[in-house]
């Protein structure tokens, strides 16, 4: 026999209830032994505090080196105002910063923080044990339901896990009770067996019982009887008056009434099951009747709808406010994020094809981007692997994939999906991943890249059977100018780095979106999907007018705070302010700054890097208007503040609050009107996190009906002084964005600040770019050097004049490496013919391969010779790889290094014989940066080896600019050359090439500007440097 301890006590189980098998509760009243001492506890917590408070203290220390799962970590909880014991339960990384999932031991609560706000617990503030104890329901099995078909019944057998009805009727029951009760029966692995007994209107019941009776559970002396199936056990003897579906004011409308009732057997009838089912299939219907009402899905696709949406109810994932994770959702329908793969809306193939891969999302953004998309929904999402085909791919592919709809488009032809992408490489990335996943055979994905060459896109052909294309701006407008009847199946359109497609393309994406809206508007379409799937790496202006033209009730998601701000507060809708002054006078720029008798509302929050900061602002201001401070040492008055920053304020008030980043992240404000950097941000993303605290009062793009004048209009105001200087480059960058009118003062220093930064590459090569096109996309964030430096750029040949080319190696399509051969005198040629003749007497193997070392290796029946210029790791291979330079080539390779042979030193002096061949006045059609394989492909087979007759127009260093370069032929007979073949002619004719006329100018531009003196360039750069910050300058965007 079994011997139990039985202990009667009061228990508090609001901590958290997850079901009837796992309550967390504090034991209230009872034995000393088992008491709380509500004192000590008190006195750990304000221990703890002020610990962990310490504004000296070194956090590093204190922080855990590692986090595992079951660890026990200290964490600040921002809710709780508090440091608090907890347990790791999960990690997981996040767009902000990392995060940690984990368990209050003594609050019994979950939450996700930030490991920035986890340390390590010392050994005095283990003494207690944990606040919180696991509880379980004794004597009792959950049950579930057992359909059989064929006999059409169903009956209730034991179940492993507890239905999500017998949690919430728990809830209810917990609501209106007014005592709890229990009778602590066992405690086995750190969970206690317990009766419950609930006391309702005088009227005490006991939990394990009734969950019995209302078919939630058996117990558990009669769980192998109901296995067996025998009906000779009577386990239901008595049910209260109300049932699974009463609310909590409906049970306390009983007023205590305990009516007895007799329970049915186990074994139900099919008008039960039909009862039970038409109550869940009536909510499912509801909601889709509402969504109907709002416009927001479209009669085709209800088969499509109604699965994904009964997907999405089924998956179990662990939900938090996107807010409070730096997520702004904008959405006309709520949206329940996907926390794994297994519960993601892909396709079984297309899964196991991403396990395969390795893959490790749904990421943060995917988690909410996913589950509109696979709705139907027209969909935004701003994050930073928006290049990363994957971020929208496995959830269109399913939607294509499973929905029956398309059945209706057969009378027409055309790919049902298009897939824009800015480039040809980004259209070749997504061809090759929709390859290698070979799930999608049955789409017949196709790619179309069309040049300028005559009738080339009248002469396209796209197979009748292709329901997914991939393609350009440039090739989908140009196929729409002589094809618009194949594009008349057209349902989704993808924007693929939207951003740069509109950067690029900004005429061609209007025709497109224009041509999308009158397929999808004609009325034999209205029971067709139509859907706009968007990602990018930023927001702009012209995503702004797409949404709002061509989208209907759109889900919008931005993971990256600073995008955020970018969307909700540019266009008449927000301002932004920066302040440029001496850090001594910050203070009295920051009150010259503020309107402290505003004609509306204003909440406004100073945001500075420490503690003392906070007090030296908060003196400042706090006779000037109602403020507020919070810092690290004053977390107890957070309750307050957060109370008084909540009032409601009228016409006239401004109020101040004066904090730290890291209270700031505590704080969790969301409604400021504005922010102001009193302290210099160390990072966009922290002063993304900052404009964050203005997120409810951004606009919401997703409400059309919402006009702009009814969001209060908000604005940052940062402070910029001389220690910052630096960062002048990166705030113009981000300022440019929102179409803000910058004044030519900025702008200039921005541009000296830029030269100093060119000044630090000046060792650097010069941007290969720059060298091919005559100018670089980006030459702030590019790493090569954009000046000419008088050293590494000495002409070291002739810089005009008429001279043979032989090229040897066809880097791009007008950039090659060959030799300069002179016509009276080949050098080389005897000097390849004294190296081969060497090797033929004399081969030696190189002893030992080091970086810079110069050998010779053996390609056919010639020998060439090379440098090594990267040595990897041998490792515990036999024969190991390196990259050599061909130094009379000019290509680089990898080869064995069993390959490489010793060079002697007389053959090592003889000069590099490879110049670098640009020609001018050519460039990449489509604002492409880099050249078509196919086009290279092409001129490598027409020039490779030919000598050609080049006009040299420029020279720096070791690369010629030549234009023109002619192949000449002799005519059989005579004395006579003709030209067989312009290359510059060539290139234009596979019609993926196009003028370039400003090429040269460009460049003889670069050169001209290194003529000015250094010194007088120095001289200017000062006095504009004193002029500007010796004025406050103000920008309004």
């Amino acid at each position: 026999p079994l011997h139990l301890t039985i202990l009667w006590v009061d228990v508090s189980l609001l901590c958290e209830v997850e079901d009837p098998g796992c309550l967390w509760g504090r034991i209230v009243k009872g034995p000393d032994e088992q008491a709380e001492s509500f004192h000590q506890y008190e006195n750990l917590q304000a221990k703890m505090n002020l610990f962990y408070h310490e504004v000296n203290q070194d956090v590093q220390k204190i922080k855990p080196a590692t986090l595992e799962k079951g660890q026990l970590i200290v964490v600040f909880c921002p809710a709780l105002r508090s440091w608090c014991r907890a347990t790791v339960e999960s990690l997981f990384m996040g767009t902000v910063d990392s995060q940690v999932m984990c368990f209050l031991v003594d609050h019994g609560e979950r939450v996700v923080i930030s490991t920035d706000d986890v340390r390590a617990p010392l050994e005095k503030f283990l003494q207690l044990p944990f606040r919180v104890r696991k509880f379980e329901l004794a004597r009792i099995h959950p049950m579930r339901l057992k359909v059989s078909i064929s006999s059409e019944t169903a009956e209730l057998v034991p179940s492993s896990h507890w239905d999500i009805s017998a949690t919430k009727y728990l809830h209810n029951l917990l609501q209106v009770s007014t005592l709890v009760e229990a009778v602590l029966c066992k405690t086995n692995a750190g969970c206690t067996a317990i009766e419950l007994y609930l006391t309702i209107k005088n009227v005490k019941i006991c939990v394990n019982d009734d969950l019995v009776v209302k078919k939630f559970a058996c117990f558990s002396s009669e769980k192998a009887v109901i296995e067996d199936q025998s009906d000779s056990v009577d386990w239901s003897p008595v049910s209260l008056a109300w049932d699974i579906f009463s609310s909590p004011q409906q049970i306390l409308a009983m007023n205590g009434c305990c009516t007895v009732r007799s329970a049915s057997s186990h074994v139900l009838t099919r008008k039960e099951i039909c009862f039970l089912f038409h109550i869940r299939l009536s909510f499912l219907l509801t909601v889709m009747n509402e969504l109907f009402a709002l416009n927001e899905i479209r009669s085709g696709v209800v088969v499509v709808f109604f699965c994904f949406f009964f997907w999405s109810c089924v998956c179990q994932v662990v939900y938090c406010e996107p807010s409070r994770r730096g997520i702004l959702v904008h959405s006309a329908i709520a949206i329940n994020p996907c926390s794994s793969l297994s519960h993601a809306p892909v396709t079984e193939q297309f899964r196991k094809f991403l396990l395969r891969r390795k893959y490790s999302g749904p990421g943060l953004a995917e988690s909410f981007f996913w589950p509109p998309v696979a709705r139907g929904c027209d969909t935004v999402m701003v994050c930073h692997n928006a290049n990363d085909p994957l971020s929208y791919m496995p959830p269109l592919l399913a939607q294509l994939q499973l929905a029956s709809v398309f059945n209706a488009l057969t009378t027409y032809t055309g790919p049902i999906a298009v897939i824009l992408c800015p480039g040809w490489e980004k259209v070749q990335i997504v061809l090759d991943l929709l390859e290698e996943s070979q799930t999608v055979v049955n789409l017949h994905p196709a790619a179309v890249l069309l040049g300028l060459g005559k009738d080339e896109a009248k002469n396209a052909k796209i197979q009748k059977n292709c329901q997914l294309l991939v393609t350009t701006p440039f090739s989908l407008a140009r196929l729409l100018g002589v094809h618009c009847f194949l594009f008349l199946r057209l349902c989704h359109l993808v924007l693929d780095e939207a951003s740069e497609l509109f950067s690029r393309a900004p005429d061609q994406m209007a025709v497109i979106l224009r041509h999308f809206q009158e397929v999808v508007s004609k009325k034999e379409r209205a029971v067709c999907p139509r859907q706009i799937i968007t990602v990018s790496n930023h927001w702009s202006r012209e995503l702004e007018g797409m949404v709002r033209e061509y989208m209907i009730s759109p889900c919008i998601i931005v993971t990256v705070p600073e995008e955020a701000a970018v969307y909700g507060s540019v266009h008449q809708v927000s301002q932004s302010m920066i302040l440029l002054c001496l850090d001594c006078n910050k203070t009295s720029v920051l009150l010259s700054s503020l309107d402290f008798s505003p004609s509306v509302p204003q909440k406004t929050l100073v945001i500075t890097n420490s503690a003392e900061e906070v007090e030296h602002v908060y003196k400042v201001h706090n006779t000037a208007a109602f403020s507020l401070k919070a810092h690290e040492r004053l977390t107890h008055q957070f309750d307050f503040v957060i109370e008084q920053w909540k009032k409601d304020i009228g016409a006239g008030t401004q109020v101040i609050l004066v904090t730290t980043n890291d209270c700031m992240k505590a704080l969790g404000i969301r409604d400021a009107t504005c922010v102001v950097h009193y302290g210099f941000p160390s990072s966009p993303k922290l002063f993304g996190i900052r404009l964050f605290c203005m997120s409810e009062n951004f606009q919401n793009l997703s409400n059309k009906d919402c006009a702009e004048s009814s969001s209060p209009v908000v604005r940052s105001v940062l402070l910029l002084s001389e220690r910052n200087a630096r960062h002048v480059s990166g705030v113009l960058r981000y300022l440019k964005r929102t179409g803000t009118p910058l004044p030519p003062e900025l702008l200039q220093f921005a541009q000296g600040v830029q030269q100093a930064k060119e000044e630090q590459k000046i060792d650097r090569g010069l941007c290969s770019h720059l060298r091919s096109l005559g100018f670089c996309r980006d030459s702030m964030v590019c790493p090569d050097r954009h000046t000419v430096n008088k050293t590494l750029d000495f002409p070291l040949h002739p810089d005009s004049g008429t001279v043979l080319v032989l090229p040897l190696y066809i880097k791009h399509a007008n950039v090659y490496y060959g030799r300069i051969v002179n016509q009276k005198e080949d050098r080389y040629k005897d000097f390849a013919d004294e190296l081969n003749s060497h090797y033929a007497k004399e081969r030696l193997c190189a002893k030992e391969v080091v970086k810079g070392g110069f050998y010779a290796i053996q390609e056919d029946d010639a020998y060439h010779r090379v440098c090594v210029i990267k040595v990897p790791e041998k490792g515990d291979q036999l024969f190991n790889s390196v990259i050599v330079h061909y130094i009379d080539e000019g290509r680089k390779q990898e080869v064995k290094s069993h390959q490489l042979l010793q060079l002697p030193l007389e053959f090592q002096s003889f000069p590099g014989q490879a110049v670098e061949i640009i020609l001018c006045r050519i460039k990449p059609i489509d604002g492409e940066m880099d050249w078509n394989p196919r086009v290279t492909r092409a001129i490598s087979l027409k020039i490779k080896g030919k000598i050609h007759q080049a006009k040299v127009v420029m020279c720096l260093g070791n690369s010629v600019w030549v234009d023109p370069m002619i192949h000449m032929i002799r005519v059989p007979g005579l004395k006579t050359f003709i030209n067989e073949y312009n290359v510059h002619t060539e290139i234009l004719a596979t019609g993926m090439g196009t003028t370039n006329p400003q090429h040269l100018e460009l460049l003889k531009t670069l050169c001209q500007r290194e003529e000015a003196s250094a010194a007088v360039e120095f001289s200017d750069s000062s006095r504009l440097s004193s002029s500007f910050l010796s004025h406050f300058l103000l920008i309004l965007v």
